[in-house]
């Protein structure tokens, strides 16, 4: 059983500039009354930040030879998806390795081809640390690759990576903004949204006017909802002018839609909703809509270990005495 990781939060590396990605469309991020955090001016472009070395060029993750590992860890940390999703299109016969049908407790080698539905999955052994980025979404998008509606996505706006792909810690809704967390490992994915490690969810809430000290004792004391009962850890008066009133509000779970809904059910409107803390992690003040920060090395491995996968993190090289 995985320690229990602390719902302490960090703060990760400030947004810095960097070049935009050729050929995007310059967004328009208006600023609204009432707004919380610090924003982009208006016609600026999308700007997605990445980890500098010293001299200012991008550090490359070294690898080492990787060794066998079990099929299902494999995928889930190459970021196809959960390991309980790899153990189930493993059963139904839809993984191969090396031309033949996968096995339940299966290994795989470097140089292994494996595929999962026929396509052919770029590996991640154990030997490469996970990447992890904050996404400070805007309202107008949605977090899905596959939209019948073609909305704008959050993916669209990620940094493009050679072999694997991001994955979504959970989601917020089309007209929601603020803290999105992505990965390249499906593991750490789900167990950051694994009920049993009672992450806390916060938003900053907009509404007209202010609500009632009954409605908010309501709202602590738990209401019910078509989907069961719901209720705030905590519930704070953020203050505002003229008709707008801001709320700070935290809770243990991530239902759809549930924070409008509370509020609905104690007849008062979201007018905007935004995450500002997703468990251990905060959303940087100086990070804007639309922008990405990349968490280090330091803080992925302080999160791997709260969670339990400390025996994923690849193995430190020996430090080579100094020559004299």
């Amino acid at each position: 059983m995985p320690n229990k990781p602390r719902n302490t939060p960090f703060r990760p590396p400030s947004a810095e500039s960097a070049r935009s990605r050729r050929g995007q469309a310059a967004r328009q991020a208006e600023p609204e009354e009432g707004e919380l955090l610090d924003e982009k001016p208006r016609g600026a472009l999308r700007r997605s930040v990445r980890s500098e070395t010293p001299t200012g060029k991008r550090a490359r993750h070294v690898e080492q030879p990787g060794k066998p590992e079990r099929l299902q860890k494999l995928l889930a940390q190459s970021g196809v998806g959960s390991r309980r999703d790899m153990e189930t299109l493993i059963a139904e016969g839809r993984v191969s390795v090396n031309g033949e049908v996968a096995q339940i407790g299966q290994s795989a080698s470097p140089g292994d081809r494996i595929k999962v539905n026929g396509r052919l999955v770029q590996l991640k052994f154990a030997n490469r640390l996970p990447r992890v980025i904050l996404y400070h979404k805007p309202e107008g998008e949605i977090v899905s690759r596959d939209d019948p509606g073609r909305r704008p996505s959050v993916f669209m706006a990620l940094p493009r990576m050679s072999g694997g792909r991001w994955v979504a810690v959970g989601r917020l809704d089309f007209n929601t903004s603020g803290l999105l967390l992505f990965t390249t490992s499906g593991e750490l994915a789900n167990r950051l949204m694994h009920p049993r490690y009672n992450l806390v969810r916060e938003y900053a809430v907009r509404v007209l006017g202010e609500l009632p000290a009954d409605a908010q004792q309501r709202l602590l004391a738990g209401i019910e909802l078509e989907d069961g009962p719901a209720q705030f850890s905590s519930f704070v008066d953020a203050g505002g002018e003229g008709a707008n009133h801001w709320y700070r509000v935290s809770l243990f779970e991530g239902r759809n839609r549930e924070v409008r809904r509370m509020f609905e059910a104690v007849g008062v409107t979201v007018s905007r909703l935004m995450r500002v803390r997703y468990g251990p992690i905060v959303l940087p003040p100086n990070l804007r809509r639309g922008q990405v920060a990349e968490l280090g090395e330091a803080d992925v491995v302080r999160l791997m270990n709260d969670f339990g996968l400390g025996d994923a993190l690849p193995a430190r090289r020996p430090r080579l005495p100094r020559q004299r």
